[in-house]
């Protein structure tokens, strides 16, 4: 048994999160830790809501509240949200909670003992009209890069770059749109990744599990030279700025840049369910406490990947203390919405909230997982989401289960029948199985996403094959023991299909699972299609479920279509 640690991308406070940011981080986290924890290794599945910053202050702003009550309402909805969709966190932290503070300061406090911080007086850009400065996120303007009209002071959303607030062209105020702007000095404290370059690239270098698209952002900033990066910010909410314990004088008005304290949180959420349910934090995260023997696994999307591959890596490796680095970077493209982007700021797109009001959890699970972006961006569009569902899950593994036990239903009472040794037929369905099932957990272990969707959906239509070759609703007529063969083996199908289904459709597996008596969660298959085809023994009650999946109908279309629009 392994110790796998998976962390998916911290989700902003600032409201429900679109089907983007599923996709992009937590989905494909929550389907790698399910299949993980049905292999029976020991996962701990790491999340948390990112609450600090521009973003916080301005959706608390907006909603009229102060901005610790909303931080916490919008944690608790999150939280709420995802688990409903299933994902499977076993912590989904804070990053406002005292043990980040604690260990944000430390990792400055022993940056800074090494070297590796400096204060700087610095040139920011202050606005007349709402006198204070305004960090990076606050301001927004043309990227000089790409000539994006709506960059932010900290990167561009369309090239990806990372960016100085005052390189910004024609630059303006978030919080009140004014363009009376001026350059101001302040003090603030910079993390010297220039001192770190070549500790960070030997470190990148050594990665070979890095996807290409990660190693790739990783290497672009390597090769333009790492720069030192601000990690302190004119901000009343965030981590205080402290030096041994104690407020930094002159810095008691700023706080640490939430791109110096966010990621620290990975760790501190560990320590946060550690101190919940009484686990050990350190032995996942302290290379000299236990932790040089887990596996480390990060999913996010390819924006926050220069943070994840310079800037955390920084923070953790200038440290010089035995803290675990990522051992995978997943990353992935964006979910793009009818030749946009999905965004949260400006609400463009299917929220979380909003897609499970009109589609159960798993359809979106199926459709995400099948379409992921994976190696490149993908769009969204209404006519893929109905292929998925109506094709995929409806008419191929809907179809099967309720086929086959509705017939054992009307047929042999809702028992597993007995009689008949398996033919011809059985054994050249154990062979296909056999190499699918060895197909699908190559394709989950390898983190293939959309590769782990198609080898899915091709077991299920193996089954589907199969019952119409069969064809049990013939057989009955003239040979009772080989219709008995073939619904035996069928309904163990079913019972296959929900353990290799559980980590993409939970809900609908734990259906199957329970419509023909297996225990779930389920324990992951061997690729010996003969023993796990013969699990479900003769005369065990079964009983099909209600439809696992309604079908998407052209007027469910017209109107979603009428709700969300398609990126107008």
């Amino acid at each position: 048994m392994s110790r796998i640690l998976i962390t998916s991308a911290l989700p902003y406070i600032n409201g429900v999160k679109h089907l983007g940011n599923l996709a992009g981080s937590m989905l494909p986290a929550d389907v790698h830790a399910r299949f993980q924890r049905a292999r029976g290794h020991e996962v701990l599945y790491i999340c948390a809501t990112d609450e600090h910053g521009t973003p916080a202050e301005l959706a608390a702003s907006a909603a009229g509240q102060d901005v610790f009550t909303y931080c916490q309402e919008q944690h608790e909805a999150q939280h709420t949200i995802g688990r409903a969709f299933g994902l499977s966190w076993d912590w989904f932290g804070r990053s406002s909670s005292p043990q980040n503070a604690r260990l944000t300061q430390h990792f400055a406090d022993v940056l800074e003992d090494r070297g590796l911080i400096e204060e700087r007086t610095d040139k920011l850009v202050y606005s007349i009209d709402d006198a204070r400065f305004l960090p990076d996120r606050y301001i927004e303007g043309t990227c000089p890069i790409c000539a994006f009209e709506k960059a932010r002071g900290d990167q561009c959303d369309n090239c990806n770059s990372l960016l100085d607030p005052i390189d910004l062209k024609n630059p303006y105020s978030v919080i009140s749109g004014s363009r009376n702007l001026e350059v101001r000095e302040t003090r603030h404290l910079y993390l010297l990744q220039s001192r770190l370059q070549d500790e960070i690239r030997t470190w990148v270098d050594s990665k070979a599990e890095f996807p290409a698209l990660a190693r790739s952002i990783a290497n672009k900033h390597l090769d333009e030279g790492l720069i030192d990066r601000g990690i302190t910010r004119d901000l009343a909410w965030g981590v205080p700025v402290t030096r041994g314990g104690q407020p930094r004088i002159g810095f008691e008005s700023k706080v640490f840049y939430v791109w110096f304290d966010a990621p620290i949180e990975y760790i501190a959420a560990t320590e946060e369910w550690a101190d919940a349910n009484g686990g050990d934090w350190r032995s996942w995260w302290r290379t000299d406490e236990g932790a040089e023997g887990v596996r480390y696994l990060e999913f996010m999307g390819k924006d926050n990947v220069a943070f994840h591959t310079v800037s955390f890596p920084a923070t953790v490796l200038g440290s010089g203390e035995p803290w675990k680095t990522v051992d995978v970077l997943k990353a992935f493209n964006w979910l793009n919405w009818y030749g946009g982007k999905f965004s949260t700021s400006e609400g463009r797109g299917v929220f979380m909230d909003a897609a499970l009001e009109i589609l159960p959890p798993d359809c979106w699970r199926w459709y995400l997982t099948a379409n992921s972006p994976e190696h490149s961006d993908s769009a969204f569009t209404w006519d893929q989401l109905v292929a998925a569902v109506n094709r995929d899950l409806a008419d191929v593994l809907g179809n099967f289960v309720n086929r086959i036990l509705k017939f054992c239903e009307a047929r042999f009472a809702g028992v597993v029948p007995e009689g008949g040794t398996p033919g011809p037929l059985e054994e050249k369905l154990f062979a296909e199985v056999s190499a699918r099932i060895a197909d699908i957990t190559d394709q989950f272990e390898a983190i293939e996403i959309r590769k782990s969707a198609q080898a899915l959906r091709s077991l299920w239509v193996l089954g589907n094959e199969y019952l119409q070759e069969a064809a049990p609703w013939t057989a009955i007529k003239t040979d009772p023991e080989r219709a008995a063969v073939i619904v035996r083996t069928a309904i163990n199908l079913v019972g296959l299909y929900a353990r290799v289904s559980s980590p993409v459709i939970p809900f609908a597996a734990e259906a199957m699972a329970l419509a023909v008596g297996e225990s779930f969660p389920p324990v992951w298959p061997t690729a010996d299609a003969g023993g796990e085809l013969s699990r479900i023994p003769a005369g065990r009650p079964v009983t099909a479920p209600p439809v696992l999946f309604r079908k998407i109908e052209d007027a469910d279309i017209v109107a979603w279509g009428e709700r969300f629009g398609a990126g107008d």
